[in-house]
């Protein structure tokens, strides 16, 4: 040790006589094992659009009104703002309603700043009586569910005992619940049939009375305003409270309603529509589900899908098993009102399933590893460096914990690429080591052990610093592809980082114990 040591020879002094290097080595381990039960699980990278959604109140203003003078103007000075990609605007009555869609990969908290700042600088263009606009921020989260579960209505006879819209009633106040989960970012419904009253206008008689559709919106529209309950005293003191019931109970309501009138003679709704009560046709959705029966045939349900996303960087897993747990819950209370249920998705369960295949994969890397280094090296060589691949892997899975990164099939798919590199500082270190060795049979292990790993570690980190610079562009992709594939410019440098300091602090100080 004549010369001047550079990093790995100073690495591999520090560590070859120190009495707590092996202890070192195990709380590696320990780490890597904590890291992979607390990291959160999720079986595809989480991709997060940030958006933010504008609410502006014109009282008394129809659509087409809310339209032209508040939308139109707004939809124009948003568009001005640099990241902003997509605009969806909804006109309504008496309100407007724009939604704004960031590029991906655009800072939320820079890109609502700049939204706010437009819309209040251009006040002036709002008309007279618009009220303060409302400025919410909005993350989309576009990965798939990480849970869906099918409602479906028992049977008797083929025939459902629970009508769609009984069953979507049931069924959203389950949804209720399950956005009460933490970290549950959207539940939502597939399917549903909302109950209403459906109104279906005969063309024909409508010609006949000499009247138009509008009419007959306007006097139903007359019908759904409610009157507020009204409360006042009397000379005796007493308060009174009464209230006007609602106008709209059943079809008869409906059919009884005047629409105009012919020669003093007055034109009910019933004389030129059908009435129904029954669910939203307008907007028909319908999902069914495939179920064997006792015959072992396929027997076709209308059912509603629950499906259910995270917030990003959530472990699916935990948040399944409070989803299903609650689900098991009421599973009974469910059954006595003719409702069954199916879960079709499970995120977390095939998360787990892959994580689990990944550390079966890297058991049987590692014995591959060893039995070929086993020809080439030697047996306690190839020890050595297969003892190197789970320290390595250790310390990878506890930074990603640290930085706040997720298990996932990119993740997984990074660490399976870096598999093969992971052990070539390592098998460099110890064939070195091997070559000195039987150079100076005579010499004492720890000088020569570091000597050995002093000689190559400059090649070795130009080699290493080569390869990890090639995955550093890949932080610069941006768009979906680039939040998807995220994981993979994290963990391969990270991984080949970790492989020569294991390299260097950890294979002279085994080769000292074991050769």
């Amino acid at each position: 040790m004549n010369r001047e040591l550079n990093i790995a020879g100073k690495l591999s002094l520090l560590f070859i006589n120190h009495p707590l290097t092996f202890i070192f080595g195990i709380f590696i381990l320990i780490l890597g094992y904590i890291s992979l039960l607390l990291m959160p699980r999720e079986e595809n990278p989480q991709i997060k659009v940030s958006g933010g959604v504008v609410i502006v109140a014109l009282p008394g203003a129809l659509p087409s009104e809310i339209q032209k003078v508040i939308i139109e103007p707004l939809e124009k000075k948003i568009r001005e703002i640099k990241g902003v990609e997509n605009i969806y605007s909804f006109a309504k009555d008496s309100v407007a309603i724009v939604q704004v869609q960031y590029f991906i990969g655009k800072k939320k908290k820079k890109s609502n700043l700049k939204l706010y700042d437009q819309v209040m600088r251009n006040m002036d263009l709002m008309p007279h009586g618009a009220l303060q606009p409302m400025i919410k921020t909005m993350d989309i989260d576009t990965d798939i569910p990480i849970a869906t579960i099918a409602f479906y209505s028992q049977k008797e006879q083929k025939k459902d005992l629970v009508s769609q819209s009984q069953l979507f009633n049931e069924v959203s106040k389950i949804t209720k619940e399950i956005n009460k989960i933490k970290d549950v970012a959207l539940v939502d419904l597939k399917g549903e049939k909302k109950e209403q009253f459906n109104i279906l206008v005969d063309a024909n008689k409508l010609s006949s009375y000499n009247l138009s559709l509008g009419q007959v919106m306007k006097q139903i529209q007359a019908l759904s305003y409610k009157t507020p309950n009204i409360t006042t005293n009397t000379q005796s003191s007493e308060i009174v409270i009464f209230g006007i019931k609602e106008a709209i109970e059943n079809e008869k309501d409906l059919e009884n309603l005047i629409i105009s009138y012919n020669f003093q003679t007055p034109i009910y709704l019933k004389d030129i529509a059908l009435v129904e009560k029954s669910y939203d046709i307008q907007n028909k959705k319908d999902a069914f589900i495939y179920l064997r029966d006792d015959t072992n045939d396929f027997e076709e349900f209308s059912q509603i899908t629950l499906s259910a996303s995270k917030l990003k960087g959530a472990n699916s897993v935990t948040i399944n098993e409070e989803i299903f747990a609650y689900m098991n819950s009421i599973k009974e209370e469910l059954l006595a009102k003719n409702i069954k249920y199916t879960i079709t998705r499970d995120d977390g369960y095939m998360a787990n399933n892959a994580v689990n295949k990944l550390v079966l994969d890297l058991l049987i890397s590692i014995i591959i590893i060893a039995i070929l280094l086993i020809f080439t090296l030697g047996l306690k060589e190839a020890m050595i460096v297969s003892l190197m691949v789970p320290m390595i892997l250790s310390l990878t899975l506890f930074i990603g914990f640290i930085l706040g990164e997720t298990i996932n099939r990119i993740t997984l798919f990074a660490l399976i690429v870096s598999l093969g590199m992971l052990v070539d500082a390592a098998i460099i270190v110890i064939e070195n080591i091997h070559r000195h060795k039987k150079e100076s049979p005579n010499m004492d292990i720890v000088p020569l052990a570091i000597n050995a790993t002093n000689e190559i570690g400059n090649a070795t980190n130009i080699a290493t610093i080569a390869i990890i610079m090639t995955f550093i562009p890949m932080f610069f992709v941006g768009g979906m592809m680039g939040q998807f594939m995220h994981p993979l410019p994290v963990f391969v440098p990270i991984s080949l980082a970790m492989s020569l300091f294991v390299a260097y602090a950890f294979t002279p100080y085994l080769v000292k114990k074991i050769l």
